[in-house]
C-alpha cells in the first residue's frame, strides 16, 4: 500500500512538472511572438515613413532646387535605413534619417511660398503623424522585449528557454554615442 501511495505521489509530481514546463514553454512562445509582432509594427510605420520621404523631397526640390546636397543626404539616409538589419542598426539608421529630414525642414523654412503649399503642409503633417506612430511602436516593441527577456532570464523559465533555444532580444534604442542631452548653439 505504501509503495502504491509513493508511486501515485511521484506520478502526480511528474505530471505537475510536465504541465508547468508546457505552460512555461507556451508563455515563452507567446512572448517571442509578441516581440516579432511588435517589430513588424515598427516595420510598417517605417515603410510608411520611407514612402512619404520621396514625395516630401520632390515637393521641397521644386522650390529649392539648389539645395542638392540636402536632398542627396536624405536619399542616402533613406536607403541606409531601408537596408538596416536588426534593432541596433535600424535605430542608428533611423537617427541619421531624422537628422537628414531636419535639414529638409530647415531648407523649407527659408521658402514662405513652400510653407503655404497645401501639398507640403499635408506631407509634413503625415510625416509628423508617422513619427508619432514610430515612437509608439518603438515603445511597444521595447516593452514586449522587456517582458520576453525577463522570462528568458528568470527561474524556472530560463531552464525551458535554454533547452529550447529562446534567446535574448535586442532593444530598439539609440546608439550609445547619440544618447544624452541635445546641445543647442546660437
Amino acid at each position: 500500500m505504501g509503495a502504491l501511495i509513493t508511486a501515485v505521489v511521484v506520478l502526480v509530481v511528474g505530471i505537475a512538472a510536465v504541465l508547468i514546463a508546457i505552460g512555461l514553454y507556451n508563455r515563452l512562445v507567446r512572448e517571442r511572438n509578441g516581440v516579432d509582432n511588435a517589430w513588424a509594427q515598427i516595420e510598417v510605420q517605417l515603410k510608411r515613413r520611407y514612402d512619404l520621404i520621396p514625395n516630401l523631397v520632390e515637393t521641397v526640390k521644386g522650390y529649392a532646387s539648389h539645395e542638392r546636397n540636402t536632398f542627396e543626404a536624405v536619399t542616402a539616409a533613406r536607403v541606409a535605413a531601408i537596408n538596416a538589419q536588426g534593432p541596433a542598426e535600424q535605430a542608428k539608421a533611423e537617427n541619421a534619417l531624422s537628422t537628414a529630414l531636419r535639414s529638409v525642414f530647415a531648407v523649407a523654412e527659408a521658402y514662405p511660398q513652400l510653407q503655404a503649399s497645401t501639398n507640403f503642409v499635408e506631407l509634413q503633417n503625415e510625416l509628423s503623424d508617422t513619427e508619432n506612430r514610430i515612437a509608439y511602436s518603438r515603445q511597444y516593441y521595447n516593452d514586449a522585449v522587456l517582458t520576453y527577456n525577463t522570462s528568458v532570464q528568470s527561474v524556472p523559465s530560463n531552464i525551458i528557454a535554454g533547452s529550447f533555444g529562446f534567446e535574448i532580444r535586442e532593444f530598439f534604442a539609440a546608439p550609445e554615442n547619440e544618447r544624452g542631452p541635445v546641445r543647442v548653439q546660437f
